[in-house]
């Protein structure tokens, strides 16, 4: 018998996974996420996991997102054809803060490309947001 095909992947390689609470949703992401994507959001979330070793995860919006009970949420990625995009929900906290930057005046982001994974500065980053007030919108 065939395998079950897996998620759609949307625009840029972004898999469509169903909104789900806890690390089943996100770990389903990850593994529909097309080689070197899948391979930064994995980066991403191991070391999520060492840094915040108490982190609530979830999927929204096709995205999975990172939070602390009582504080928030702090981080979401999202997969583009050509790199990840990271977004700190309170990212113009941190220091220094992601270069990406939009209407939200909150949010700060910045764009992995394949093999552009700096462990040292997102450990930094994760801590520093992980630490902070996060976003309460679900």
């Amino acid at each position: 018998m065939p395998d079950a095909p897996g998620p759609k992947l949307l625009a840029g390689g972004n898999p469509q996974i169903p909104k789900g609470d806890g690390d089943g949703p996100v770990q389903a992401y990850i593994e529909a996420m097309p080689e070197w994507q899948g391979t930064i959001a994995r980066q991403l979330d191991d070391l999520i996991e060492h840094v915040v070793p108490d982190v609530r995860k979830a999927v929204r919006w096709n995205s999975p997102f990172y939070g602390v009970e009582g504080r928030g949420w702090f981080a979401s990625c999202h997969a583009f054809t050509r790199y990840v995009k990271v977004t700190f929900l309170n990212g113009a906290l941190l220091q220094p803060p992601p270069p990406g930057s939009g209407k939200d005046p909150d949010a700060r982001w910045v764009d992995i490309g394949e093999d552009e994974f700096d462990d040292t500065q997102m450990e930094v980053w994760i801590r520093q947001s992980a630490a902070g007030d996060g976003w309460h919108g679900f």
